[in-house]
């Protein structure tokens, strides 16, 4: 048996035939003349997944960045070069871990090329030289067609360096600005100036920043909206560090970007490029001055010497027109540049490069000079917000992500699909029949399972899907046929998406929370949540001088017309004590219970089973420190922590939630009612999976609460709740805490 030379937990990454990705953590181990992976930790004998002989001939493909359910994947793929279609693809959730990785199994090949080279053997490799006329050279994730081309010349030039890679370089309309401040310092003839002073000028020193403002050549002419700006910082991290960061959009990136309100992925070009979805948080008069949001293409790159690009540009897309009630914004250049310094005292440091150059549009831009700047310096400030996350976090744990965007289809673009759905009605119903096949069949294989590999194939070559297709297949699956009618739900607290809204409740993302994965039984490992399996539609908030119990008998409550419409419901209760109780009430929808999963389990399953799989995952992402410590996210079995009463009817399970119950609860929620206007609150509910056949674990549904007002409570009118009484003036049926057969 060959050594060890690397082995750990790594991602599977693939493609399901229908198109949708998948991922597997699968555990892998680099000997010097085999890369296998396996289901758990070999022992013994284990025979392993799939097997890949390394010799010479063995290329590591990068294929950069690849979005599963919002999470970011760093892919690579390793192949023998004279089979290509046998390889094995691999990914991590951060790049340092994937670069490890590819520098191992780059360094086995080298060692078989050097040692076929002694006995007289010859093993083919190749370089590409770059395009750039300077010191730096350019990343190894463009040029793929340079790359095949030196590869087919391999056998004139033996003693070429190997790179490997993907990406087609950065789209035409992308300008490299990179480039040219490379060439810049190249003719300063070792100059230390971040700049070349024909081009730039020192504008100002903010926040331990320095600002520069681009002038045209030789002419000192006045200050222009139309300028590009540039902040430079050194943030002590690493580039990898720094450069996951700055690609994230999830809830991290409000701790270091001040302009930052909301991002999402538009469509993923391939694993260099995206397009993206991304709204502004400018402080300029905000009641005065509309929001600003964007839709760019994201481009980016490692150089040879560790350093990392990140190119903007705006673009139109049809999946992302225009929005009521904000003005798109141009961006036409911009991005990050993170390159590598001296490390100081054995820590990190890396300089940073932030460059904008925008057209915020609008009216405030042409009747007020000092708009457009005061919006681009705090645009530019996430500099110095990047160096204080880092001066303040010894570490960062989760995997950077971004949301996926849905519904942002223009108005135009949704007139010319119903259109196209009047013109074709017999090709389009057959288009859809096959599509409801298709999502059938893909429903009922288990995302996470082993046999995904079977269906999938021995890591065959998968050709990424057109545009076209790939954007009918999402506005397809982002338009459910069997979509359940919200209008007729109401509830007296009010939902808003709107991310700084108040006193209401909206649908929190499900890839916030982690939840227990497939393979949690022998790894305890977990993964984002995903989408929920019940709809969020209504939401109650009530007070009263008693505690409120059973409140699905109030007359016209969305479980009620859930019940009329054939509808399944589950109804959260959290009672809040107090001289004046409060009721906060949920109710989530289905059309109906699956037989045999574990939420029909839950749902007919007597109170001791409930008690032990109810679980809640409580956050706080808004909120004063102290709220934050004292609820943290540690998910809960809310049967075992408080007094849980369950009222199972025919066509909902209602859960009353006591908080009162549990002294240590109670306490907490001294500390949260008393703040509770200044608190943003995200709760998750599911049902604990222990064991193989139940895991991945599913939420039931989660939901965020922002600045909920005590005053806005209102007194709910119950109906009494006797038996008899009950049956005949209550819709729902006879209600009891036993179960009762569907």
């Amino acid at each position: 048996m060959s050594k060890v030379v690397y082995d750990g937990w790594m991602v599977r990454y693939g493609r399901r035939k229908i198109g949708r990705s998948y991922i597997h953590m699968r555990y892998f181990v680099l000997e010097t003349r085999l890369l296998a992976y396996y289901k758990r930790k070999p022992q013994d004998n284990v025979v392993p997944i799939k097997t890949l002989p390394i010799d010479g001939n063995c290329r590591v493909e990068d294929r950069g960045l690849k979005t599963h359910h919002g999470h970011m994947v760093y892919v690579l793929s390793v192949y023998n070069k004279k089979d290509k279609y046998n390889r094995v693809t691999m990914a991590a959730f951060n790049i340092q871990e994937a670069l490890i990785w590819k520098e191992k199994i780059e360094s086995i090949i080298d060692q078989h090329q050097e040692s076929q080279g002694t006995n007289g053997n010859k093993y083919n490799s190749f370089e590409y030289k770059s395009d750039m006329d300077n010191g730096r050279n350019a990343s190894s994730s463009d040029h793929e067609s340079q790359l095949s081309a030196a590869e087919d010349e391999d056998d004139s030039h033996p003693n070429l360096l190997r790179r490997t890679t993907i990406g087609r370089g950065p789209p035409e309309s992308v300008f490299d600005w990179t480039k040219e401040i490379d060439s810049d310092l190249a003719n300063q003839n070792g100059s230390n100036q971040v700049f070349s002073r024909k081009y730039w000028r020192l504008l100002q020193c903010q926040n331990g920043l320095r600002i520069f403002e681009e002038l045209p050549d030789g002419d000192l002419l006045p200050k222009s909206c139309s300028r590009a700006m540039k902040a430079v910082g050194v943030v002590e991290a690493s580039c990898e560090d720094i450069f996951e960061l700055v690609m994230s959009m999830d809830a991290t990136r409000f701790e270091w970007d001040c302009s930052f309100q909301y991002g999402s992925l538009v469509e993923e070009v391939d694993g260099h490029t995206a397009i993206l979805y991304h709204r502004l948080q400018l402080d300029w008069f905000p009641t005065l001055v509309w929001p600003r949001d964007l839709c760019y293409v994201r481009y980016w790159r490692r150089n040879d010497d560790g350093s990392y690009v990140v190119l903007f540009r705006s673009r139109e897309h049809e999946n992302c027109g225009p929005l009521p009630g904000y003005v798109r914004a141009h961006i036409e250049s911009g991005g990050f540049n993170i390159s590598p310094l001296k490390p100081l005292n054995g820590r990190p440091r890396t300089q940073v490069q932030h460059l904008m150059q925008i057209d915020l549009k609008g009216w405030g831009v042409g009747y007020v000079s000092s708009f457009q700047q005061h919006c681009l310096l705090q645009m530019l400030n996430s500099v110095a917000g990047l160096r204080e996350y880092f001066s303040q976090t010894d570490e960062r744990t989760a995997a950077p992500r971004i949301p996926v965007m849905v519904n942002m289809t223009s108005a135009s673009v949704s007139s010319k699909r119903n259109q196209k759905l009047q013109e074709t009605p017999h090709h389009r119903t057959r288009s859809l029949d096959q599509i409801r096949a298709a999502n059938r069949n893909a429903s009922m294989m288990d995302e996470y399972s082993d046999e995904e590999e079977d269906f999938q194939g021995a890591d065959q070559e998968v050709m990424p899907p057109s545009p076209e297709r790939e954007m009918k297949r999402t506005a397809l699956e982002e338009e459910p046929l069997d979509q359940i009618d919200f209008s007729i739900f109401s509830g007296n607290l009010r939902r808003d998406d709107r991310d700084n809204s108040r006193n209401c409740w909206r649908i929190s993302d499900g890839n916030n929370f982690r939840v227990r994965s497939k393979n949690f039984c022998y790894d305890k490992s977990k993964i984002p949540a995903g989408k929920p399996l019940m709809d969020l539609v209504a939401a109650d908030w009530f007070k009263d001088t008693k505690r409120m119990d059973h409140v699905a008998r109030r007359l016209g409550c969305a479980a009620q017309v859930a019940s009329e419409k054939g509808l399944f419901s589950l109804i959260v209760n959290v009672q809040v004590p107090g001289s004046t109780h409060y009721s906060m009430v949920f109710y989530f929808v289905m059309k109906e219970l699956t037989s045999g999963s574990l939420l029909q389990r839950f749902v007919d399953g007597d109170d001791d089973f409930r008690n032990s799989r109810m679980k809640l995952i409580p956050s706080v992402p808004k909120g004063s420190w102290i709220v934050r410590q004292s609820v943290g996210s540690t998910p809960c079995l809310l049967g075992k922590a408080v007094d849980c009463n369950y009222i199972r009817g025919p066509k909902y399970l209602e859960i009353d939630v006591d908080i009162g119950s549990s002294t240590v609860a109670n306490g907490v929620l001294g500390l949260v009612i008393g703040v509770i206007t200044s608190l943003v609150v995200d709760m998750a509910f599911l049902v604990q999976g222990n064991t193989a056949d139940e895991l991945p674990e599913q939420l039931i549904g989660a939901v965020r609460a922002s600045h909920i007002e005590l005053s806005a409570a209102i007194v709910p009118k119950l109906e009494p709740d006797t038996t008899e009484k009950t049956r005949s003036h209550y819709p729902l049926g006879a209600h009891s805490k036993t179960p009762t057969p569907m």
